[in-house]
């Protein structure tokens, strides 16, 4: 019996609420402190804003090697995938009919010359004779046209051999611009025709190269809105560099300039071509290649920045972030949906929903909820920091007291409660 009477005690002691689970407060517990966040104070800055646009290196100039003289190719005089010079020789023709049809063409002037040379000495004494009457007029006549044919005869002479050099020196096949030489579509020994369709070799200007990229017509629609409105001031996109990234991702270390912009759009893809020219001393841009173009397109003079750890969304997007209020002379975190518009580096550009000096949480989410009472630690983002460790064991404690889990667990009291009167029976 007394044995009996003792446990009654105990089981009764038991189901006497403790003081702290006795709490039905958000937040920290009664006795313990407010949890610690880091926040920033936003505040108002000029910030440059930029657009990444696809893009591909196009080659300024591209020279595609054609024979316009028929032939069999002696020598390649280029190695493949160097460069060369504008006027430097790619291929040597046979050229040895080409040469007897110069020396037929300087002998058929010759022979002109000859005759006109002759033919203008009788037309002279002719002139001297009609004028004793020793001949006719119609003969002296006969005589100056037929000198006048003769010099004819002698410039056609001459554009026969002009014609016959000019096909020569084409069997010394050149290249028209400086740049580097590609492949050979031929080796010595070749049959080539003038003006085929296949051509011999390319030659490639790359410094400097083409950058075309393209931008939609709804963002350049929506950019000009925003300069009419104020909202950003417009830059010279003439003086400010463009930047450069590579496929792999790392920076281009030159800066590209604007030259051109699309007068009309893509009507199947809506959008307008941009071109620059960007300066390739080392080769590293080779035409068809993809790269990403930093275009500025303003400068908002009061731009409020906001760090991208600072956001969460929601299932369908939206976008919110935790301030630190005063509530009841207490700092509180509160909830607050923002508008954002495009990323700079690694922060948000704020359209509303925040103002200048206030503060946002950006470090110990998982310490608190929308509601609770913190104690704010301003954060310099700018420099590193060393990663908190944080006790997921305490971590869960303290969440479960915030939302009362340790008063709605009584599970020995309910079983000491029916055990109660099995022992006193």
């Amino acid at each position: 019996m007394a044995t009996a009477l003792a446990l009654v005690g105990v089981l009764a002691a038991c189901n006497q609420p403790s003081g702290p689970a006795s709490g039905q407060g958000s937040g920290p517990s009664a006795g313990q402190a407010a949890p610690k966040v880091g926040v920033v104070t936003l505040q108002t800055q000029s910030q440059s804003l930029q657009e990444i646009l696809p893009g591909r290196v196009q080659a300024q100039q591209i020279a595609q090697i054609r024979p316009q003289v028929s032939g069999i190719v002696q020598k390649q005089l280029f190695r493949e995938g160097a460069t060369v010079q504008a006027g430097q020789a790619l291929y040597q023709l046979d050229a040895t009919l080409l040469q007897a049809a110069v020396a037929s063409a300087e002998a058929a002037l010759a022979k002109a010359q000859a005759n006109a040379q002759r033919l203008q000495l009788q037309a002279k004494r002719s002139a001297g004779l009609v004028a004793i009457d020793a001949i006719s007029t119609q003969q002296h006549e006969d005589n100056q046209a037929a000198a006048a044919v003769a010099q004819a005869e002698v410039a056609a002479a001459q554009a026969q051999l002009h014609t016959a050099r000019t096909q020569l020196r084409y069997a010394r096949i050149e290249s028209p611009i400086a740049g580097r030489v590609s492949l050979s579509s031929v080796t010595p020994g070749a049959l080539v025709t003038a003006n085929q369709a296949t051509a011999l070799t390319e030659v490639v200007q790359t410094d400097p190269m083409y950058v075309d990229f393209t931008q939609s017509t709804a963002q350049l629609l929506q950019l000009q809105r925003d300069w009419e409105a104020g909202r950003y001031e417009k830059v010279n996109n003439d003086t400010m560099p463009i930047a450069i990234d590579l496929e792999d991702g790392s920076r281009y270390p030159h800066a590209a300039k604007l030259q051109f912009s699309g007068l009309i759009a893509n009507p199947s893809m809506g959008t307008v071509t941009l071109r620059a020219v960007v300066p390739n001393p080392q080769g590293q841009l080779l035409p068809g290649m993809f790269v990403q173009a930093h275009l500025p397109t303003g400068r908002a003079p009061k731009a409020l920045l906001l760090p991208q750890q600072a956001v969460s969304r929601d299932l369908t997007g939206r976008a919110s972030v935790l301030v630190v209020q005063e509530v009841d002379s207490a700092p509180v975190a509160v909830k607050r949906p923002v508008e954002l518009t495009q990323a700079v580096g690694s922060h948000w550009l704020v359209e509303s929903g925040l103002q200048a000096g206030e503060q946002v949480v950006v470090e110990g989410f998982q310490r608190i909820k929308p509601g609770d009472k913190v104690q704010p630690v301003v954060l310099d983002l700018s420099q590193p920091r060393s990663v908190e460790k944080v006790d997921p064991q305490a971590a869960a404690a303290s969440l479960r007291a915030s939302v009362g889990g340790a008063a709605s667990t009584p599970t020995k009291p309910a079983k000491a409660q029916t055990a109660g009167p099995n022992a006193k029976d």
